[in-house]
């Protein structure tokens, strides 16, 4: 059975020995987006730090900085794109015999395509910079921690893992005299260790146990003078400002979250509406590119 090799029209397909990819302007259009990108984003920082003072009261809020990085860093993403599909588009060769619908779909394929490379080089560049930073400050904590020295370490609830800690705090709990020794009074390191191990005891457990806070009470009162209820009071006022540290952390860390995830989902949907504009940016080139040769041809 022989198979027919012509259409419905009774002609034969031709396929070009041609690739419709022109890797070419795609390069240049990305390239050009890069560096667009990188200089917006130098000019960005210059001015960020025109917005920032270490005087007190001449700095923009946190809130304020940050939208307007945000908004920045939207415009930078949309004017690389937009320049970069342009070029794309424009700075192809014509296709001869291909239909209007598919000269489309090639060029905002090239806008796209060269959209892409523009983000990886640029994450590329970011992600060294980022590694470079990292690398330096490593090296800078290396340097201070090596000249630092631990001190007190022996008299402080130093233990270097929690299996030691709960340890320490335990043999303390059966040592725990009724009431605290004359000597206990004047022997500082001795009291602040076992302090120091009550209060971490109580931080990895969420909170101090009563009878740990009526010892601690009776060390104030021994160590300060103040009579049993002003030494509690003191010592609940302290628990008070631990706990109040605490949720402090947990909200200046749950509001970092949020700010993560805006920032992620902000990024995220500005590279979509990037990969957009560039692809209707290169439609735009390409089809100006088109009609101006078409114009060309018509006058000669």
């Amino acid at each position: 059975m022989v198979m027919s090799l012509t259409n419905n029209a009774g002609v034969m397909p031709v396929e070009s020995s041609k690739t419709a990819m022109a890797w070419g302007p795609i390069i240049g259009g990305a390239v050009a987006a890069t560096g667009i990108t990188l200089i917006l984003l130098l000019l960005g920082s210059g001015f960020g730090l025109t917005m920032v003072s270490p005087w007190s009261g001449e700095s923009s809020s946190a809130a304020t900085l940050g939208v307007t990085a945000a908004i920045w860093l939207v415009a930078v993403q949309w004017l690389s794109s937009a320049l970069g599909g342009y070029l794309t588009g424009r700075l192809r060769t014509k296709w001869a015999a291909v239909h209007t619908d598919e000269v489309f779909f090639r060029d905002t394929a090239h806008g796209f395509l060269s959209w892409a490379l523009a983000t990886i080089l640029v994450m590329g560049f970011l992600a060294s910079s980022l590694t470079s930073l990292a690398g330096a400050g490593a090296s800078a904590v290396g340097s201070a921690a090596s000249v630092t020295t631990m001190a007190g370490a022996a008299s402080s609830a130093g233990s270097t893992n929690s299996s030691d800690l709960s340890t320490s705090y335990f043999t303390d709990a059966l040592l725990r005299p009724e009431r605290v020794s004359a000597e206990a009074r004047t022997n500082d390191a001795a009291a602040t260790s076992e302090v120091s191990r009550i209060l971490l005891h109580g931080a990895v457990n969420g909170e101090v146990p009563e009878p740990d806070r009526a010892y601690v009470a009776n060390i104030v009162s021994a160590r300060t003078g103040l009579n049993e209820a002003d030494a509690r009071a003191r010592v609940d006022a302290v628990l008070g400002q631990i706990d109040a540290a605490k949720a402090k952390a947990k909200e200046a860390a749950d509001t970092a979250r949020k700010a993560a995830a805006t920032t992620a989902l902000v990024g995220a949907i500005s590279l979509l509406v990037g990969a957009f504009i560039a692809s209707a940016a290169a439609a735009l080139g390409g089809r100006q590119r088109d009609d101006e040769e078409d114009l060309l041809i018509s006058r000669g």
